[in-house]
C-alpha cells in the first residue's frame, strides 16, 4: 500500500485525477495547472508521485511531457494505461432536449462528433474536461454540457445526460508514474519490464544506424524510438527510447555498450514493470 500525495496536471475530475484513484487509491490526488508544476511538486518533496499522461491512442505523444520528462530530474517506476471514457453532464434539472452547446478541449470534442452530429450540438472549447464540468457548476447554464470524465459530474454536482459517448471506445492513454527517488527500488524479477532512457549520438557518419545496431544483433526489442531538439537547436537531436527488459539482461546489457560508443549523452529514466494492458486483445 502506497500512501502520501500524487500530483497531476489539470482541475479535479480530470482523466489525470481519475487515474490516480484507480492505481493509488490510498494517496491524495493533488491538482496543478501546468505538467511543470506538477513535476516541481514531486521533485520538491511536496507530492510522493506523478502520475503524467504520455501518449493517447489517437492523438499521439503529449508533446510538453516530451521535453519534461529528461530534464526533470525524476525516475519512472511504473506505466498505467487508461480507456478513455466522456460523458455528457449537464447542472441538475437540465434536459437533454435544452442542450445547445457542449463545452471541452477541443481533443474531447473531436472525439465525439457522431454524438455531437446526432444532437446538433455545436463545440465550444476551454482548457480542460474536467475544467468545463468546474465551469459550468460555477456558471449554471441550460443550453449547456460538459463532456468530461465521469467522475467530475459526482465532483461538481452536474447530472450525467448520456454516457460513454466517444466515438472510438479504443481510445487509451498511457500513464507514467514518477518519483523523486534516484534509487528507486529494482521491479520484482517475476514481471517483463520496460526501460525508459534518452541519448544523443555523437557527430559522426551513420551514428544513428550504428548506435541501434547493438539492438537488432542482442535481439533485444525496441517499443519507441523518437526524436526531439532540446532548447530549439536544430543541430542537437536526442532520442527518447523505450524497450523490452532489464539493464541487467544480457542482451540489452550489450546493446547499450554498443550505443554509449557512439552517444554523447545516455540516460536511464527508468526501469518498471510492463502494465499487463500491453499484452489485451
Amino acid at each position: 500500500m502506497t500512501t502520501g500525495r500524487i500530483a497531476f496536471q489539470g482541475e479535479l475530475g480530470a482523466n489525470s485525477h481519475e487515474a490516480c484513484m484507480a492505481a493509488f487509491p490510498d494517496m491524495e490526488p493533488v491538482p496543478h495547472a501546468t505538467f511543470e508544476e506538477a513535476f516541481e511538486a514531486v521533485k520538491s518533496g511536496d507530492c510522493q508521485l506523478g502520475m503524467i499522461p504520455v501518449e493517447n491512442s489517437i492523438a499521439g505523444r503529449v508533446a510538453d511531457v516530451h521535453h519534461l520528462l529528461p530534464n526533470s530530474g525524476l525516475k519512472i517506476i511504473g506505466e498505467r494505461f487508461k480507456p478513455i471514457h466522456f460523458q455528457l453532464m449537464a447542472n441538475p434539472g437540465v434536459k437533454l432536449e435544452d442542450v445547445k452547446t457542449a463545452v471541452s478541449m477541443p481533443f474531447a470534442l473531436g472525439q465525439c462528433r457522431k454524438t455531437m452530429r446526432r444532437l446538433k450540438l455545436k463545440g465550444e472549447g476551454v482548457g480542460d474536461t474536467a475544467g468545463a464540468a468546474k465551469l459550468l457548476s460555477e456558471h449554471p447554464d441550460p443550453t449547456k454540457a460538459a463532456v468530461s470524465p465521469a467522475l467530475a459530474a459526482e465532483i461538481y454536482g452536474l447530472e450525467i445526460l448520456l454516457r460513454d459517448i466517444e466515438d472510438e471506445h479504443t481510445n487509451t492513454t498511457r500513464f507514467l508514474v514518477m518519483t523523486a527517488d534516484r534509487n528507486p527500488d529494482p521491479p520484482p524479477f517475476t514481471s517483463p519490464c520496460v526501460t525508459s532512457f534518452v541519448f544523443r549520438v555523437r557527430n559522426l557518419p551513420a551514428a544513428l544506424y550504428k548506435a541501434l545496431g547493438g539492438f537488432a544483433t542482442n535481439g533485444v526489442n525496441m517499443t519507441k524510438l523518437e526524436s526531439y531538439m532540446e532548447n530549439g537547436a536544430w543541430s542537437a537531436t536526442f532520442f527518447y527510447s523505450e524497450v523490452d527488459g532489464r539493464p541487467e539482461d544480457r542482451g540489452l546489457a550489450l546493446a547499450f555498450e554498443e550505443l554509449r560508443f557512439f552517444s554523447e549523452r545516455f540516460e536511464i529514466l527508468g526501469v518498471y514493470p510492463a502494465d499487463p494492458f500491453r499484452t489485451r486483445g
